[in-house]
């Protein structure tokens, strides 16, 4: 019998590539889920239109504002997956809506507290016999699985600094952009020399070189990897991590309008969000369709000595934006039982840390414009 997978934001921009790609599964029933009902079924038929069997997806109207029992209990769900942002602000309705409904539970959640604290519900979950799991995005699910698979190399792994740089000419979202916003100019700690300091959102302007892609700008972003990383990785003494936009013009602006936030002189760019969005589309004749990852590595090795890895991951043809979607690609296939590969998924609630190894990961973009390495210093 088909597992029923429902999208909440399926029609969105990652909602739609995961529901493309769950799409090929003909063992999953896909239900694309939006507050605009028209879009949902839009979305439903084209990827019914695509795989030609028109039985294997629906779309529906669902508010994740509203209460969400009497929908789940209608649509019974096997595994739900929740994409809507910005998570920021948001509570946990959605996810205990489905550890009562008795379904699996993934989100794209990129916010700090949001999905540190998803560990409240681990025992509600267990209880359940549900998987519930937060931030299957690229932070932290594939900056864990490069961690991971560069901290065998070092007796003591001491040092990560690591950062995505954006393509312009790519889609991008309101969420994406509202999440963003929301801490641009804002205070939060990061580890500095064993210690909890504080940064500021989308400050620390400095220039990196991509190979490549060359020199782009980068500045400090608050991620769920700060909070998680400390605790996972123990010896850890500094962790930086950075975002940037691909045009010096619009990184550059936006670094200025952070510090009207943090001098108080606004509150928040992210009421802007959506004006913001709309002029960054302008630009897009001047930038590329390219946007790249790296992670610094640094400790002792096993023998005493000083040690670096670096890794470096290149998207070309605009298939960056993809790469967040994966993770709850290889879950869901996961819960459905498609693949043997991989350690069964655990009950209880957990962020997506140590449950995709890097293997997974870049076998999942092994189709794409996608090239990686790793190097040692």
């Amino acid at each position: 019998m088909a597992k029923r997978v429902l999208i909440i934001g399926g029609y969105g921009n990652f909602g739609r590539f995961i529901a493309k790609r769950l799409g090929e599964n003909p063992a999953l029933h896909l239900i694309i889920a939006g507050r605009n009902e028209r879009k949902a079924a839009l979305m439903a038929k084209a990827l019914a239109a695509e795989s030609g069997t028109e039985a294997s997806t629906e779309g529906v109207r669902l508010d994740i504002t509203e209460p969400l029992d009497a929908a789940l209990e209608a649509l019974k769900p096997d595994i739900v997956i929740h994409t809507s942002g910005p998570f920021q602000g948001q509570g946990y309705d959605v996810a205990r809506a489905c550890i009562r409904a008795g379904c699996h539970y993934i989100d794209l959640a990129d916010g700090r507290a949001f999905v540190e604290g998803i560990a409240a519900l681990d025992a509600e979950a267990k209880a359940a016999g549900v998987t519930v799991i937060s931030g299957a995005s690229s932070v932290p699910a594939l900056s864990a699985a490069v961690v991971d698979a560069c901290a065998q190399e070092f007796e003591q792994l001491q040092h990560i600094d690591y950062g995505i740089t954006t393509a312009q000419a790519t889609t991008r979202g309101l969420a994406t952009t509202a999440a963003i916003l929301g801490y641009t100019g804002k205070a939060f700690d990061r580890l500095e020399g064993g210690r909890m300091r504080a940064a500021y959102g989308w400050q620390g302007l400095h220039a990196h070189s991509f190979p490549h892609i060359g020199t782009r700008y980068l500045s400090n972003c608050d991620i769920p990897d700060l909070s998680l990383f400390p605790k996972r990785y123990p010896g850890l003494k500094t962790q930086r991590f950075y975002a940037g936009l691909e045009l010096p013009l619009l990184h550059i602006g936006l670094w200025g309008l952070s510090w009207l936030v943090r001098a108080r002189l606004i509150g928040s760019l992210r009421p802007w969000a959506g004006t913001l969005l709309k002029a960054s589309f302008l630009f897009d004749m001047l930038g590329s369709d390219t946007s790249a990852f790296y992670l610094r590595a640094r400790g002792r090795a096993h023998d005493g000595a000083p040690k670096e890895w670096r890794f470096d991951l290149t998207a070309r043809s605009g298939d960056g934006p993809y790469i967040p979607c994966m993770p709850a690609i290889i879950l869901a296939n996961r819960l459905a039982n498609r693949f043997t590969a991989g350690a069964p998924l655990p009950t209880g609630a957990t962020a997506c840390v140590g449950l995709i190894t890097l293997d997974d990961y870049m076998a999942a973009l092994s189709d794409m414009d996608i090239s990686w390495s790793w190097t040692e210093a």
